[in-house]
């Protein structure tokens, strides 16, 4: 007997929007957490005396983390469910969060933001592990970009936030707030959630169903089992990885260096850097939505894999083109509009590429988007530290971003060897 399809409305709805919700939530704390210290940077360089180059490794040690556990986390989450994982992890970086407060020269520093990054690495990686239990296959795209969105939206709106803040607290008080803020998120939800909808006591019947008929996994499969080693022998992993480090790079610049840049070589100052520092993230709000809701549409149109290529190599054609032309122009405005835009466009790939990690993992999909994750943040960990080398070398902001601009051609090639259609479990 078929199950029945839920009927429409909020009532059977609900949970799994209410997940979703959830999932919107964790994504701002997360960049919440991340953008702060780019915005804090330069009252910390001179508090604890740090030159460019050691800044540079205070960013990459985040990165350097959340590449080292991002597959062991994942592998967790896919073994013991995402309740039990996404609580540890997010006290775990709240807790570091709120211990940047204390560092006091650059190796607590560099410390700190490594241990934060251990916390961090799980995060995405499990709530993939979540998507794929409890969104149907085809919400997937949709729902994936609803969550980067959320998490843009918050990186976008922190440098503002940090500002508003920063005229009655001092940094290290602001970073024992946001931690405060996580450790709530993992507390409620620990509390409310549960890793498969018939766990849920508020699911309906018809919603359990709907769900468990749609989501792509195998009855009696919704737990992994078996070797996850399958992921890397399957041919579109090479490529998904490839351009997650090319959207890494750029992610980096914008959380990290971009507000320096634009102060020290556009002249921005107060309002106007506020805004253009956050302005990538905020664009990239509506490129997350567009890039799922779109990728899902056109999938009906032109199929799955045609439709994901499209978004892939479009979106980082266009980027590549914003990024080289913003080096072009003398315009400080202009120049932060073209980066902001190409920053835009490369997430458009976003929710495509991870829609595809979690079709592709099927019951491994958490250690499939997160060996995605960890080889995208490689690119994280090297960004900031090629950027302040160069920056020192030549004195020319512009050698990092046409660097920036090759990686993200690079990316859309990438995509043309990705297939959503490719199954681990194949393996």
């Amino acid at each position: 007997m078929r199950p029945t399809a839920p009927r429409k409305g909020w009532d059977h709805m609900a949970i799994r929007n209410r997940v979703v919700a959830f999932t919107m939530a964790l994504a701002a704390v997360t960049y919440l957490d991340r953008v702060c210290i780019a915005v804090l940077a330069p009252q910390i360089s001179t508090e604890l005396e740090l030159s460019r180059v050691q800044m540079g490794y205070i960013f990459s040690a985040f990165a350097v983390a959340y590449a080292a556990f991002g597959v062991p986390a994942a592998w967790w989450a896919d073994r013991d469910g995402a309740r039990k994982v996404l609580t540890w992890v997010v006290l775990v970086w709240s807790g570091f969060t709120m211990a940047t407060a204390l560092a006091w020269n650059f190796l607590s520093m560099v410390v700190i933001r490594f241990l934060f990054g251990v916390g961090e690495a799980g995060a995405w990686p499990s709530v993939a592990r979540v998507y794929s239990r409890w969104i149907p296959l085809t919400e997937r795209g949709r729902i994936q970009g609803i969550f980067f969105a959320g998490a843009h939206l918050s990186g976008g709106l922190t440098p503002l936030v940090v500002a508003a803040l920063a005229g009655w607290l001092q940094w290290r008080m602001i970073f024992i707030v946001f931690g405060l803020v996580g450790a709530l998120w993992a507390v409620c939800w620990y509390v409310w959630f549960r890793d498969e909808p018939r766990d849920h006591k508020s699911v309906s019947a018809e919603e359990r169903d709907h769900i468990e008929a749609t989501r792509g996994l195998a009855a009696g499969q919704a737990q992994a089992s078996g070797s996850w080693t399958g992921v890397f022998k399957t041919p579109t992993v090479a490529p998904l990885c490839v351009q997650a480090f090319a959207n890494s790079y750029g992610f980096y610049f914008f959380i990290t260096w971009l507000p320096t840049y634009l102060g020290q070589a556009r002249g921005m100052t107060g309002a106007e850097l506020a805004i253009f520092s956050g302005l990538p993230l905020m664009l990239s709000f509506i490129a997350d939505l567009t890039g799922g809701e779109g990728s899902d549409r056109l999938a009906r149109k032109i199929g799955l894999r045609s439709a994901r290529r499209a978004f892939g190599v479009g979106g980082y054609i266009l980027a590549a083109l914003s990024i080289f032309l913003s080096t072009q122009v003398g315009s400080g405005f202009a120049a932060g509009l073209f980066i902001a835009i190409g920053g835009a466009c490369s997430m458009l790939t976003l929710a495509p590429a991870w829609a595809t990690a979690v079709d592709v993992g099927g019951r491994h999909a958490g250690v499939t988007a997160g060996t995605m994750n960890t080889v995208g943040q490689v690119g994280g960990i090297l960004s900031p530290l090629v950027l302040a080398y160069l920056v020192d070398a030549t004195n020319n902001w512009n050698f990092p971003l046409l660097v920036l601009a090759g990686i993200y051609a690079v990316a859309a090639v990438a995509w043309l060897l990705i297939n959503p259609d490719q199954r681990v479990e194949a393996r």
